[in-house]
């Protein structure tokens, strides 16, 4: 009888291959740094790095590991997350920047927030009062918090008139500490006159406060530090950016995308002309035509929404255009162009040479949500 090991198996079976990933992001990490000092050389100020969303699909924790692994003089003083669970990870991730919470928090979510002192945002003094009773409990230190001002985003925040009434009532909450005041732009890549009116409101709200009643005063996203000035603010937060993606095409050439997300050519076959391409037949070949299956879908976060609409990959360093419909798990291209095409081949479905921002007109969408929608069975590999 031939032995077994402990878990059951024959003891002189060898351990099963593992597979490569058919779908993978390549994540550059140097490209990051890169980004990341860009975004500190035009802005000249204080940084807060944007990590929401899975560091925008990149993978937080990692992302937050080598932004925290720079230079102290460099590191970012925050990192902006969207909700508790997120800066839980990064806590049990051993991450020590300060993490800030970007939008209003739940009641629920507030005594974790007192207790793990991590940076809350407050746009109604019934948070603050809460969070006030919560810290007062806690025994500790009053916490740093930092105000919300609504200058037109309308998602959150203080309307600036009631600013002045609001830090007039600010002694009815001594376990919290005003540490910065913030808004927010919705427009930046979009509508100049609005935000140069936001900055100039901003700048005048604060002033009208006391610049130096609040050690951080924020505004900026990625498009806002590119482009605007202001008199008051010394924090800024970089999102887009970070990750190699211009919010506002005229700065391309000065960021490196991050992400590449890549697949293998499965099958290459010569299709007769008449022969359908995926569902709904919405694509019929007019000649034979080489045509390559990609092991990649809408179920990996490659939109489905770019079906028959100009969407191309990068093959052996040549474009090749997507055939039909975008499938859950696979996609067809025609490779006819090519010289030589090969089951195994790598294939760029953005990265360095088809940007996301490319694509994501294509896919009647933004480069935001493309990235946050690669989905967890996409291998994330990071290099340097």
């Amino acid at each position: 009888m031939q032995s077994s090991d402990t878990t059951g198996h024959p003891a002189n079976i060898a351990t099963p291959p593992v597979s490569p990933p058919r779908a993978w992001a390549e994540v550059k990490l140097e490209h990051l740094r890169h980004n990341y000092r860009v975004a500190r050389d035009y802005s000249k100020g204080e940084m807060m790095a944007i990590l929401k969303a899975g560091a925008y699909g990149h993978g937080m924790e990692t992302i937050a590991e080598a932004l925290e692994a720079l230079p102290e003089s460099e590191r970012p003083n925050y990192f902006g997350v969207a909700s508790v669970i997120e800066a839980r990870r990064l806590k049990h991730a051993g991450i020590a920047t300060r993490i800030y919470l970007l939008g209003p928090t739940s009641p629920a979510e507030r005594e974790e927030i007192v207790s793990q002192r991590w940076t809350a945002s407050i746009s109604t003094l019934d948070e603050a009062g809460h969070f006030n009773d919560l810290a007062k409990e806690s025994g500790q230190a009053p916490l740093p918090v930092h105000l919300t001002v609504d200058t037109g985003m309308g998602r959150g925040g203080f309307l600036p008139d009631a600013l002045p009434e609001v830090m007039s009532l600010w002694h009815q909450y001594p376990h919290l500490m005003i540490e910065g005041i913030g808004s927010h732009l919705p427009s930046a890549d979009e509508d100049e006159a609005f935000t140069l009116a936001q900055f100039k409101q901003f700048d005048s709200l604060v002033e009208s406060l006391g610049v130096d009643a609040f050690t951080y005063r924020h505004l900026a996203n990625s498009a806002g530090l590119l482009v605007y000035q202001s008199d008051t603010t010394n924090l800024y937060r970089p999102g887009l950016m970070l990750y190699g993606i211009a919010p506002l095409p005229s700065f391309q050439s000065e960021l490196k995308p991050v992400m590449s997300l890549k697949s293998r050519v499965s099958l290459v076959r010569t299709l007769p002309a008449g022969q359908g391409i995926s569902y709904g037949r919405d694509t019929v070949l007019d000649h034979d035509t080489q045509v390559a299956t990609i092991g990649i879908g809408y179920g990996d976060g490659y939109p489905q929404q770019l079906s028959n609409q100009g969407a191309e990959v990068m093959i052996r360093g040549q474009r090749c255009p997507v055939l039909g419909r975008v499938t859950m798990d696979q996609i067809m291209v025609d490779v006819s162009a090519l010289a030589a095409c090969e089951s195994g081949d790598e294939v760029e479905l953005f990265g360095e040479h088809i940007l996301v921002s490319e694509l994501a007109p294509k896919a009647r969408t933004i480069p935001w949500a493309i990235l946050t929608g690669i989905t967890p069975r996409v291998t994330r590999v990071y290099q340097g």
